[in-house]
């Protein structure tokens, strides 16, 4: 782990910044029964995401966990004949706006309490921009970011390291003064390729044993972020 002063905190959004299953897994059930037309193809989306209808919450290694609206889309698309990509993309992304978020813990003050730290803060995510807009304006959290970055703000999406370098060059930051936070391989491989410290979280479904090869530290959720970084400092 790089030993220099740390003077920003890079979030992914879902499920680092708002618990994974609790947020998405009702909403998912939703959209696929509403996208069904009847109980087999339901089944057939569901299976064509890694979603388990019945236990209401994703496979740790669902291509979607990680992946993009346009991404999800396309897994779906050749169980809904005459749809198009776009328009598919298009309903997925509206209807993530009002998706009712679950915070692991309460962001505005942890947020807050990075802040009074010092550090610039942003969110780097796969899902798109105006999605990541929605969650923070609807959590209450717009303003403590510098940098909202989505798959679609045209840096391209992680593992690529490039939104993450996109941050760190907008706010004139060494990489290596940068801490990327996330819950999934991608996030962590994105950390890696830009060269920032790396920190997993376990509020989303993937486990300790995925993450801790890649992360300079794994914690249960962003909460530990305070106490992980007076431990580092000291």
């Amino acid at each position: 782990m790089a030993g220099g002063k740390i003077r920003a905190v890079l979030f992914d959004k879902d499920g680092t910044l708002f618990d994974f299953d609790a947020t998405w897994g009702a909403w998912a059930k939703l959209q696929i029964e509403a996208l069904a037309k009847d109980p087999q193809q339901a089944g057939r989306l569901a299976a064509a995401i890694g979603f388990d209808l019945n236990r209401i919450e994703f496979e740790p290694h669902s291509p979607v966990i990680a992946g993009t609206v346009r991404e999800a889309a396309e897994l779906l698309l050749p169980h809904l004949p005459g749809r198009s990509l776009d328009d598919l993309v298009l309903e997925l992304e509206q209807a993530a706006h009002d998706v009712p978020l679950v915070e692991p813990v309460p962001l505005a003050a942890l947020l807050s309490d990075l802040r009074g730290r010092g550090l610039q803060l942003g969110i780097c995510t796969n899902d798109a921009e105006s999605s990541a807009r929605a969650h923070a304006a609807q959590a209450g959290i717009t303003d403590l970011f510098d940098r909202i970055i989505g798959y679609d703000s045209g840096h391209g999406a992680k593992p690529t390291p490039r939104p993450l370098l996109a941050f760190a060059d907008s706010l004139g930051l060494d990489p290596a003064e940068v801490v990327m936070v996330g819950d999934s391989q991608h996030d962590l491989h994105a950390a890696r390729a830009a060269g920032m410290i790396a920190i997993g979280v376990l509020s989303g479904p993937a486990e300790r044993a995925d993450l801790a090869p890649l992360a300079d530290a794994v914690l249960d959720h962003i909460g530990g972020l305070p106490d992980w970084l007076a431990q580092r400092a000291g």
